[in-house]
């Protein structure tokens, strides 16, 4: 390999030769001062700089690195006393294909725990990442020394495995580290003026096919050699030159890939030598050559007797097949044979106590792009992979879209592949904005190429489907296309809006749309469009809902009552969709809708059921039938027309006293479809037409005791019967009657005469004979034993009354044979004898209680009997007593001469009703009481015409039919009568904060329009300050749209939609805010189009709160 040739400082750079064939290599190392030629240096920086010269040389792997390749610094690391190492590994040597162990112990005894070990190629290459076929870590602990033992095996070296390696050991805060070389040499041993394998390439390193030899290296060469000399260029000039901003490009065109370190190593060769006194002649500041060529060092010794010794990195080289030293009088000549990269570093020689030194720059020949990119066309969504070879392996190759570099990373869709000299670009999922020139570079060229994206045809595998769902079922519109692209969903042309009841997946070619719990308004044409393509996929769903009928409003037995005459409309609500149809019937018998008094009407969400003027014929079941697609239901109504009851019978008279008669009658027949409440009962004078009422409150029973009557006057008695609905025409009248006093009954009788077949008797005429006058007796016998009958004074067939303290003495006759059982019960309880003293003879019973007490008040049932026969009766006794005063008094308000009072009725009202209170005022000073009213029934009043001046206290007394009550309440405080000339201090009062913030307090409902004519969404609004309102469709606000007008009048908000179209339907939204608070509200909005007189999809509706019927010919 020929060497370099020596440059001036001045002179232009020209590029290093080719390398020539291994016999002329071999020719130059048998004349070698003839033959070689002399490197010079540049001015700073050897020119045409290799791609990997300026690298850290320890940070590559690389062929034939010298034994002595450390740096300084390491050198001194070495040198300092070891912190945690016991043994250190040692640098080595091993051929090619044969195995080497480096060897690292730990004294463990002050250690608590293993410590940490890493093995480092040059500075920074972790081997960790590297073990596997050739390179084997391993850790051993021997317990009886207490010693950690660490080793780092290669396993079948290779050439370029040689290098500066690095172990490092680390405990907490301690840390130690050693840094050591190998050095790999060929198995066969070569010439060393002949290597043939810098006209070689291997392939990929650390791969099966490694150590293969490939010929196209030579033929590489040669074609190099044909081609014409370039000019070399000299990287420093240009840097030097350049901007500084410039430096990271130049430095990737022409291979710098440690441009901080060149600059510092640049920066040391710019120190002036001084004169030596050893050497006639130094070591230029640098040398440069290509990596695998040769280069010669040459100084001259002013004393040829003084001993040179040669160092590369502070570490002495001895003579080998790759550093060949030679004397030419007092020249001293040292050459480095197949420089690699291991050999870019710092050399110096001493002559006895003075050195020199120089820097060599190796520089890798020139990356070029070996096979081209090629122009691609991909469909969107595939994966792109854009592929180039180098002429190196691992080679820095940089990719470029349209001029602008490429910059992969984590969230980037672009990948960068390396295998071997192969350079991918891929990309993931192409998009049309991936269609671009693309292009990769190198320090020795570049390749371009073009990438078309386009959309790949789209097929659909399965369409979307028409479908007819049921109300609250889950509607599922699925689809399946070819490509694994997103999509929009749309209903009725308007977007699908995503909801906790709505949901759009996308999993890979599938696209779904979940609709939960299936709505009347989720009805619609539905269509789903993939992006970037014109295809859509078209589906209707239909809504039904089986018919249902509410009866909520109803009785549990579904019983509507109406009163003869009046109008009933009977409006059952419905739903189903679609609106089903309604059929009214009775008995079979259809109800038709028309204009007829019996008929029916049909709404989209009720029917109704008119009876214009009810008869009682009209009474009966009524059923109602409804019918859709998607089934059917049925109920049954009953209507119960109600009517005024018919009149009695006319009553019977049944018997008379002297101012008195008895009188019953039975109901009437008919009671007018609602149960008899009571009856009322008037009487009049024969010869009179004036009736008069005998009873204010209902009679409950069908018999009544007229009384008031005068004696020997003839009277007629007639009966109204009243229930719910009224009161009755009256009965007929009764037979006249003429109360009379009935005679006593005749004195002494006795019995004269008894025979076998007769009894003569006596008398003598009663005492008493009414103005009837007497005509004649009735004699009356019976065989022994009588049946009990019971009579009860007339007065005590009503509540018997006494107050507290008084006596009762109650007497009760009764009639029965023989002599009857008598049994007293109150309340259903036996009588307390110690309390209440009962006396029983044979024709009656007395009841008599000394001092009464409330406690005696209470219901008293008495029974007669006789053997098997029974009589009973009930008495009511009410005990009352005075009430107790009013809970409070309180003066509620003080004006002028009037006061305003107001207390809570008594907790005791004396077990009678309260009839009424009497206040009492009383002057402060005096306390002197007077009354003011009397018998007043409310509980609150004004006094009024007080004394200006004084001060007055009030008091309160209960009163019921027992009299006043025996304490009163009085107010706890005094009411002041101002005073004249006495000013008056108004009340101070708070402003009212009236600040609210929005509220709706009529919200929007839901609502259907006809296209074409003019639509209005309602609801009011407070707060204040005055809430701002905004109105909005679909979330997207209304502004400045001439097809919307907006309204705002006294809180009520109205937005006027001006002949809709079914593009106007969807969502809107009145949206109020202050600076307190925003409120929204919502509502849909469907629009129903009419062709040609046909409502569609459906019959037109009710809007909310109105009740009329739009009718085809309407439109």
């Amino acid at each position: 390999m020929p060497e370099p040739t020596k440059k001036e400082e001045n002179e232009v750079p020209t590029p290093a030769p080719p390398p020539e064939e291994p016999s002329k290599e071999k020719e130059a190392r048998t004349t070698p001062a003839k033959d070689e030629e002399e490197v010079s240096p540049p001015s700073a920086l050897p020119p045409g700089l290799g791609s990997r010269a300026l690298e850290r040389k320890d940070s590559e792997w690389s062929l034939g690195e010298s034994p002595a390749g450390e740096e300084q610094d390491k050198q001194n690391a070495n040198s300092q006393v070891s912190v945690l190492f016991v043994e250190k590994p040692q640098g080595g040597t091993v051929k090619v294909g044969e195995n080497i162990t480096f060897i690292a112990k730990v004294k463990a005894e002050d250690l608590l725990r293993k410590p940490t070990v890493k093995w480092f190629k040059g500075k920074w290459m972790d081997l960790a990442s590297k073990a596997g076929k050739h390179l084997q870590l391993k850790e051993t602990f021997e317990r009886q020394t207490r010693m950690y033992t660490f080793e780092m095996q290669i396993i079948k070296a290779k050439e370029n495995y040689a290098g500066n390696y690095r172990c490092e050991v680390t405990y907490k805060d301690k840390f130690d580290t050693c840094s050591f070389d190998l050095e790999v040499h060929e198995s066969t041993g070569t010439t060393p003026s002949i290597d043939i394998r810098s006209a070689f390439k291997r392939s990929g390193e650390g791969q099966e096919d490694a150590g293969e030899l490939d010929f196209s290296g030579l033929l590489k060469r040669r074609e190099v050699k044909q081609q014409e000399e370039e000019p070399e260029v000299d990287v420093w000039e240009l840097l030097k030159n350049a901007n500084p901003s410039e430096y990271e490009k130049i430095a990737f065109q022409y291979g710098i890939t440690d441009l901080r370190g060149m600059l510092k190593r640049l920066k040391r060769m710019r120190r002036v030598e001084k004169k030596s006194a050893a050497f006639a002649k130094i070591l230029d500041p640098a040398y440069q050559v290509d990596k695998g060529g040769r280069v010669r060092f040459v100084v001259e010794l002013a004393d040829p007797k003084l001993e040179v010794k040669w160092f590369k990195n502070g570490q002495e080289i001895r003579p080998s097949t790759k550093y060949i030293f030679e004397h030419k009088g007092c020249q001293r000549i040292m050459f480095i044979n197949n420089c690699q990269m291991t050999d870019d570093s710092e050399y110096y020689v001493t002559a006895g106590d003075e050195k020199c030194s120089t820097e060599l720059f190796v520089r890798e020949p020139p990356i070029m792009v070996t096979k081209q990119l090629e122009d691609t066309t991909a469909y969107c969504g595939e994966r792109v992979e854009l592929e180039c070879e180098v002429s190196e392996d691992d080679a820095n190759v940089k990719w470029f879209k349209n001029g602008e570099e490429i910059i992969p990373g984590p969230k980037s869709r672009y990948r960068i592949r390396v295998e071997g000299k192969k350079h991918i670009l891929v990309i993931e999922g192409a998009t049309k904005a991936d269609s671009a020139e693309y292009s990769a570079m190198t320090t020795g060229g570049q390749s371009s190429c073009k990438l078309s994206v386009d959309l790949k045809p789209l097929k659909i595998l399965t369409p979307l489907t028409d479908q007819t769902v049921n109300l609250g079922k889950e509607i599922c519109l699925k689809c399946e296309i070819s490509e694994n692209i997103t999509g929009k969903w749309t209903k009725n042309g308007l977007p699908v809006q995503e909801s906790d009841r709505l949901k759009v997946v996308h999993k890979g070619r599938i696209h779904k749309l979940v609709i939960a719990n299936a709505l009347t308004e989720d009805e619609g044409d539905y269509v789903f469009a993939p992006d970037a393509y014109s295809v859509t996929l078209p589906a209707k769903v239909h809504v039904i809902d089986p018919p249902k009928i509410i009866l909520d409003g109803l009785d549990a037995d579904n019983t509507v009552t109406v009163i003869a005459g009046s109008k009933l409309r009977l409006e059952i609500p419905i739903s189903g969709e679609p609106p089903p149809k309604a059929i009214w019937s009775r008995a079979d018998k259809a109800i038709m809708e028309g204009s007829g008094r019996i008929r029916a009407e049909s709404y989209p969400d009720s029917s109704t059921l008119v009876i214009d003027v009810a008869e009682r014929d009209d009474s009966g079941v009524y059923h109602i039938n409804l019918k859709n697609e998607a089934g059917e239901a049925h109920a049954s109504i009953k209507i119960k027309v109600v009517d005024l009851p018919d009149p009695p019978v006319a009553p019977n008279v049944t018997e008379v006293g002297d101012d008195w008669c008895i009188m019953n009658w039975e109901p009437p027949a008919y009671d007018g479809g609602s149960p008899i409440l009571g009856y009322f009962i008037e009487r009049k004078k024969k010869q009179s037409s004036r009736w008069m009422r005998l009873n204010f409150d209902l009679c409950k029973e069908t018999t009544f005791e007229p009384k008031k009557m005068i004696e020997g006057v003839a009277y007629e008695v007639r009966i109204f019967a009243v229930n719910a609905i009224g009161i009755s025409k009256p009965s007929m009248p009764s037979k006249p009657f003429v109360p009379l006093a009935v005679t006593s009954p005749p004195t002494l009788l006795a019995v004269d005469s008894v025979t076998d077949t007769t009894v003569t008797m006596k008398w003598r005429p009663p005492d008493q004979i009414g103005a009837a006058g007497l005509d004649g007796y009735v004699l009356e016998y019976c065989f022994e034993g009588k049946p009990p009958k019971i009579r009860i004074p007339r007065h005590l067939k009503q509540t018997y009354i006494r107050r507290v303290g008084e006596a009762v003495n109650l007497v009760i006759p009764f009639q029965g044979k023989p002599r009857p059982e008598l049994t007293w019960k109150k309340d259903g309880a036996d009588i307390d004898k110690n309390q209440i003293n009962i006396r029983n003879s044979e024709t009656d019973t007395i009841i008599f209680i000394r001092k009464a007490e409330r406690s005696h008040s209470g219901k008293y049932d008495l029974q007669v009997k006789v053997e098997k026969f029974t009589e009973s009766a009930s008495i009511d006794i009410q005990i009352v007593d005075r009430p107790g005063p009013p809970q409070t008094v309180k003066i509620e308000d003080v004006w002028g001469e009037n006061v305003a009072l107001s207390w809570t009725p008594p907790k005791d009202d004396g077990n009678a009703a309260i009839t009424g209170y009497t206040i009492q005022k009383a002057d402060k000073k005096s306390m002197e009481w007077f009354t003011v009213i009397e018998h007043y029934h409310r509980t609150n009043a004004t006094i009024t015409e007080l004394v200006i001046g004084n001060e007055y206290y009030f008091r309160v007394f209960s009163e019921n039919m027992c009299g006043l009550s025996e304490d009163a309440t009085m107010t706890k405080e005094s009411a002041v009568i101002a005073k004249d000339g006495k000013i008056y201090k108004n009340p101070v009062y708070e402003d009212f904060d009236f600040s609210e913030a929005p509220m709706f307090t009529q919200p929007l409902v839901n609502t259907y329009a006809i296209a074409g004519y003019n639509a209005t969404l309602n609801c009011s609004v407070r707060g204040n300050p005055k809430p701002k309102i905004t109105w909005m469709k679909n979330k997207v606000a209304i502004v400045d749209d001439p097809r919307y007008r907006m309204f705002s009048n006294q809180g009520v908000c109205t937005l006027e939609i001006r002949k809709p179209s079914p593009y106007d339907g969807g969502t809107y939204c009145c949206k109020a805010v202050n600076d307190l608070g925003t409120v929204e509200i919502e509502c849909k909005l469907e629009v129903k189009v009419i062709y040609q007189g046909v409502n569609t999809p459906g019959q037109p509706v009710f809007l909310e709160g109105q009740q009329q019927l739009l009718h085809n010919k309407d439109f």
